[in-house]
């Protein structure tokens, strides 16, 4: 397990001096962001990129660091996954730097559901079990249906998921499975798709959903009603 950690720790070392970020260059050697609930308190602050950078006299080896990826993450819910998040707010020195990372592990018939980046494309490493994995093209236009594009993945095997469209990963071993995904922003954000459109509050119309699905509007009632799961862990 050691070995293939490391393997994975290279590959993604290798991604990251060769990834296009897609937040805007910085201009200084870093900009160690100053965490949120200390941010307003700040006298003459220079914002880049939402965060505030901390004055670089106060900087510190530990604001670069993360501890504990090599541990994996609880797959004790209902889809049966964790995704384990490492960006800016877990290092602030990646503040402007156009990475991030994130350790997936899967149970069994675990599933990282329908999900996209909206600032990130994603390249995934796999160390660990069998994942089927796949994206979606955006709407290709008029009377023409978006397009699967699918691949089975073994241990070594790596896969992008370009930025913006909806993509998933599913474990369809017998085993747990475990992942590695850089990601092209400190800050990618996550919208899960069926958590987005089925579990927000206050709840989107059922009229809309119904229209928009073209189902009986008794199965959107159930659906709204169900507990939608988050797997993603922000340490």
């Amino acid at each position: 397990m050691a070995f293939r950690f490391h393997i994975a720790a290279a590959i993604l070392a290798l991604v990251f001096t060769i990834v296009y970020a897609s937040d805007p260059s910085p201009l200084q050697d870093f900009c160690v962001a100053v965490p949120d609930a200390n941010a307003g308190v700040l006298a003459n602050a220079v914002f880049v990129n939402g965060k505030i950078c901390k004055d670089p006299k106060l900087v510190k080896p530990e604001d670069f660091f993360f501890p504990g990826l090599n541990k994996p993450g609880s797959t004790a819910n209902p889809l049966g996954s964790n995704v384990t998040a490492v960006n800016v707010n877990q290092i602030p020195g990646l503040n402007t730097l156009g990475v991030s990372l994130a350790r997936i592990d899967f149970a069994p018939y675990g599933l990282n559901p329908p999900h996209t980046h909206p600032r990130a494309t994603e390249i995934l490493v796999v160390l660990e079990g069998t994942l089927l994995v796949g994206f979606v093209t955006s709407n290709p236009g008029m009377n023409m249906k978006n397009k699967l594009f699918t691949k089975v993945l073994n241990p070594g095997d790596v896969f992008v998921f370009p930025e913006g469209l909806i993509h998933f990963q599913f474990n369809q071993g017998h085993s747990n499975a475990v992942a590695f995904a850089a990601l092209s922003s400190q800050n990618p954000g996550v919208i899960t798709i069926a958590n987005a459109v089925f579990g927000s509050k206050p709840p989107i119309s059922r009229d809309v959903l119904t229209k928009a699905f073209q189902v009986d509007k008794n199965v959107v009632k159930y659906l709204q009603s169900q507990f939608w799961w988050d797997n993603h862990y922000y340490p």
